[in-house]
């Protein structure tokens, strides 16, 4: 017997907006730490160190973040290991988040004018107050517009996290539409909650795009 859509599923679905949230912060900050990682590698002088970093960000970005999840939610028991959905759902973002990111910020650090590596060099700084001092600083300049652009896309892809059960707010809405039989109104609700998210994120990429664009005149 289907229930009227109240006030008591809005409840609902905010305790699994909260979840997809939670999601893609540690999508963000762990596929960061990544990233971070990656971009160094990118840009360093060693071939193999370089070739590896582009062959993981080549591979990331040519497999759907479903896949991921698949692999590793029902993959890995196979060979004994169990992991909750949460779990598998994280890991996948992070390495989605990782290559995305990593690529992003390898080519601000490369977008530094080489003038500013050898200014750096005349002064006899080592390579990592070269790179704290020097070149980070307006790398993060130009990163910042893509990077918060780029949060939108994690936010969007958490939804793929319902498809192998995690309690997100897009799982919460087909157990309320299965209750309910009113799925205008609740992915409605939904579209609204996650237009709530990703939008005020997409003006302040552009933002801060034109700050950024304005003062390297």
């Amino acid at each position: 017997m289907f229930t009227n859509f109240s006030l008591v599923h809005i409840q609902v679905l905010l305790n699994g907006l909260l979840w997809t949230v939670i999601l893609s912060m540690i999508s963000f900050v762990f596929g960061g730490l990544v990233g971070f990682a990656l971009a160094l590698g990118g840009i360093s002088k060693n071939r193999a160190v370089a070739g590896l970093v582009n062959a993981y960000i080549s591979l990331v970005q040519g497999t759907p973040v479903l896949i991921l999840m698949f692999v590793i939610y029902f993959g890995l028991p196979i060979v004994g290991i169990e992991v909750s959905s949460l779990v598998a759902a994280s890991v996948a973002m992070v390495i989605f988040s990782s290559a995305f990111l990593g690529t992003i910020w390898r080519a601000s650090l490369q977008s530094v004018a080489r003038t500013q590596w050898e200014a750096a060099d005349c002064l006899a700084l080592s390579g990592w107050q070269r790179m704290g001092l020097v070149v980070l600083p307006q790398a993060v300049r130009i990163a910042t517009p893509p990077t918060v652009g780029f949060m939108v896309q994690i936010v969007k892809n958490t939804s793929l996290a319902s498809v192998i059960g995690m309690a997100e707010v897009t799982y919460i809405a087909k157990q309320v539409n299965a209750s309910t039989f009113q799925p205008f109104t609740t992915y409605l609700v939904i579209a609204l909650f996650y237009f709530a998210i990703c939008f005020p994120l997409s003006v302040l990429s552009r933002r801060f795009e034109r700050i950024y664009s304005v003062s390297r005149r």
